[in-house]
């Protein structure tokens, strides 16, 4: 049985690409992570300390970080 397109997550998070949990308290205080434009965060590819901040951004979120959006990098 293979998975839908629309629901595999990808390999990796295409470069370019980062899921952003801005501080509700704190302006300019965010954490941010790779994902693809879809948000989709391979949390496997998270070193550990990113992948702690990652649970906790998305446990504490609307009491301490808003939700989180798709932000397009902008490179150089």
């Amino acid at each position: 049985m293979s998975t839908p397109m629309s629901l595999a997550l990808p390999a990796a998070a295409e470069p370019g690409f980062e899921l952003r949990f801005e501080s509700l308290f704190n302006p300019g205080r965010a954490l941010a992570f790779p994902c693809d434009e879809f948000g989709r965060v391979v949390m496997d590819h998270l070193a550990p300390r990113a992948l702690q901040n990652y649970l906790y951004a998305r446990a504490v979120v609307g009491r301490e970080f808003a939700m989180p959006a798709v932000v397009r990098q902008v490179c150089c």
